[in-house]
Parts: C-alpha cells; sequence; structure tokens
C-alpha cells in the first residue's frame, strides 16, 4: 500500500464503526484483503511466483535421531553433450529402441540424472521432516555443479541439449519448494543460493538458444519441456523475459492441438504415438498453471486446446484405435500403464472441472511424484488428498 495515499491518524476524521479504523484506511484495507483472496501470493508480491502449493511448509519438523547420510556428490559434468539417442538407428518415425545404443546414453548421462533424481528426493525429504542435512546436502549438490557451471556446452547434439533441458527443469522445478515455502529454508543460506540460482539462469538462456527459432514440424514434445525448464527457471529467478518466452511456446504448442484433440508431429511416432501425446501433456498443463498465477490465462488458446488434448489423451488410454488409425500404427501401451505418466492430471485438475472418471483416475493414481516436474505434485495441486494417503 503506498503511504502516501494513506490518510494519517489524527482525531476528528471518521473512522469505520466495524474496523476502527479512519474510513479511507479501512477500504483501502478492505481491497488488500480481497486482493489476497483473489490473487493470493501473488498479490503479496510484484516478483514472479509458482502456484499455491509451493507455499507449503515443512510438513513436521524432526529433531530426533537420524540416520541420514548425504550421498557424495555425483561429478559435475562439463564435457560436450554429444550423447547417443536410444532410438540410434530407428527411422523417422523415432520409434524402435536400440538396446546398444541406449545403455550407451545411460552410461554416459548417469551424473546428470543422478543428480536430478538426488536433489528432487533431497527436497521432497526436507519439505516432509525438515533436517538441516537434508537441506545442507542438496545444497552442497547443487553448488558443486554451479561453482563448475555444468551442463553448460555449446558443442551438442539433439540427445544433449534435450538433457540439458530436462536436468534444468528437474532443478529448478525442485527448488521453487524450497525458494518459496513458508518455511523459508534458504533464509540462512542466501549466498549459496545466489549462486546456483545464477547457474539455473545461464542454463535457461543456453535452453532459449537451443530451442529458438525451430521450423514448425520442428517443435514436439521437446520443446515443450523446454519451455517448461524455462518457465520453472523464470519464477526461480523472478525473469520475466523467460516467462515470456515459455507462454508463447506454449501458445506454439496449444495451436499445433488439432480440432480433435491430436498433434501431427507426435502422430508421426508411429506406435508410441499416443504415449508421446501423453508424454506432451505434463510440460505443457505445468506451464498453463505457472501462466494462471502470474495473471496470464492460456486455457483459451486455440479454443481450449489444452483440455481438448487431456481428454484425447484420456480417452486413448481406454481405447487407442483412434490413435491406430490416425498414426497407421498398433499403440504400445506400456507407457500408458505407468501412473506416475499421468502426474499431468493434477496440474490439468487444476486448471479445468475434471469430469468423475478423470477425477476418479486421478485419487486412485495418487500421490503423483515426478522428478522432472519437481517432485510430488499431488503436495501442490491436491495437498488434502496428500495427506490421506
Amino acid at each position: 500500500m503506498n503511504r502516501s495515499n494513506t490518510l494519517p491518524v489524527g482525531a476528528g476524521l471518521p473512522r469505520d464503526c466495524s474496523t476502527g479504523l479512519i474510513a479511507g484506511q479501512a477500504r483501502s484495507y478492505r481491497a488488500l484483503a480481497l486482493a489476497l483472496v483473489l490473487f493470493g501470493p501473488a498479490a503479496q508480491a510484484a516478483g514472479l511466483v509458482p502456484p499455491q502449493g509451493y507455499y507449503a511448509g515443512i510438513e513436521k519438523l524432526k529433531s530426533g535421531p537420524s540416520n541420514y547420510k548425504c550421498e557424495a556428490i555425483p561429478k559435475p559434468y562439463t564435457g560436450k553433450l554429444q550423447f547417443r539417442s536410444k532410438y540410434e538407428g530407428s527411422d523417422s518415425a523415432r520409434a524402435t529402441l536400440n538396446k546398444a545404443s541406449e545403455k550407451a546414453f545411460r552410461d554416459s548421462t548417469a551424473s546428470i540424472t543422478t543428480l536430478e533424481r538426488g536433489v528432487s528426493k533431497q527436497v521432497m525429504q526436507y519439505m516432509r521432516d525438515g533436517r538441516p542435512q537434508q537441506l545442507d546436502c542438496t545444497l552442497e549438490w547443487l553448488s558443486s555443479w554451479a561453482r563448475a557451471d555444468a551442463l553448460m556446452s555449446t558443442d551438442y547434439n539433439h540427445t544433449g541439449k534435450s538433457m540439458r533441458k530436462w536436468a534444468l527443469g528437474s532443478l529448478s522445478s525442485s527448488w521453487l519448494h524450497l525458494k518459496f515455502s513458508n518455511s523459508q529454508p534458504l533464509a540462512a543460506h542466501q549466498q549459496e543460493a545466489e549462486l546456483i540460482e545464477k547457474w539455473f539462469a545461464r542454463l535457461a538462456d543456453q535452453v532459449v538458444k537451443d530451442w529458438s527459432g525451430l521450423p514448425l514440424e520442428k517443435i514436439n514434445n521437446h520443446s515443450y519441456w523446454a519451455a517448461w525448464s524455462v518457465m520453472a527457471t523464470a519464477v526461480a529467478t523472478d525473469r520475466r523475459d523467460l516467462f515470456n518466452w515459455s507462454v508463447k511456446e506454449y501458445r506454439v504448442a496449444a495451436n499445433q492441438v488439432d480440432a480433435q484433440g491430436f498433434l501431427p508431429n507426435e502422430l508421426k511416432r508411429k506406435q508410441r504415438a499416443l504415449a508421446y501425446h501423453n508424454y506432451a501433456l505434463p510440460p505443457l498443463a505445468m506451464i498453463a498453471s505457472f501462466a494462471q498465477a502470474n495473471g496470464v490465462d492460456v486455457r483459451p488458446e486455440n479454443n481450449n486446446a489444452l483440455k481438448r488434448l487431456g481428454e484425447r489423451v484420456l480417452s486413448g488410454a481406454k481405447d487407442p484405435s483412434p490413435f491406430k488409425t490416425k498414426s497407421g500404427e498398433k499403440q504400445a501401451m506400456g507407457d500408458l500403464k505407468v501412473d506416475s505418466k499421468y502426474a499431468w492430471l493434477e496440474p490439468w485438475c487444476s486448471l479445468y472441472r475434471c469430469g468423475a472418471d478423470a477425477l476418479k483416475k486421478k485419487h486412485d493414481m495418487q500421490p503423483f511424484r515426478n522428478f522432472r516436474l519437481g517432485g510430488d505434485l499431488t503436495r501442490v495441486y491436491d495437498p488434502q488428498a496428500a495427506q490421506k494417503k
């Protein structure tokens, strides 16, 4: 509230009988209260904010003896981002797994994936238990990689730049729980936080370069995941330029969704078309949720494209025949039987009124934990369900 617009307290001025405040002040306080109800944390800060659930505090502070041990820091990856694809040798559909190249990919990216999974697990443990050593472990891991300027190589192939954006999304979205929690875990660690966030920002700038300017036929789920990583970092570092880029990329994605809810560039994946439609949903739903938290409603884009896409995938999980018709191949349904692959239902059902079937599916599969979306999404979007679980 601007103090210059506030009436000074003085004798003889009319007061609001219900609050005891001077009349002008009473109106101002009511307006502020209404803003806080309507807009939540966004009204309290001029900067970018995450959805409400990221403000949650530590669940139950544990102070007794603990056998917690911080694992060794994975070696910061500072080499070339040139990795073999797990679909190496496949045709243009990129749908046939090459087991030998997949193993080579897993081996060469092991330290990156260990960092992603490890930080997500540590942050979830800390937000559950509040043990200082859990937080210290996360800060040690991330600071080590930040000081090494890891993952910043400009010598990369498609798989390499994909690893960069996946890692950034994992780390930034986990970080949001620490940065915005009402428990304020980073208050005593400002120097480390600044180091880590500057590294995130450098990575995000590179991700923007990596994924900008692609022709429409090349824009698919990879671009969506890149936009999610940039959105999470935008909020973590309060960078409006990154936020705007992510929203722009979301709009490109939304306008790829056709009238029936299909993504043409994912239909190219033949027998994995349905699986890749499902894989495209988590980053898009998260971007839409974060945009809404900052006053940008992207839901109407292309006639509610995100809603249409989600409904198409949910119906496809029950009856994949429309995907077979569209792609020309019988669908591989393995991924559609994995509960965690539907983590997008948490933000999606916060954006739209989910039908009874979708809600039942969501409740049956909870809690949803996905390290590339920052950990426990049920705790963020459906905390009452998280407590019951």
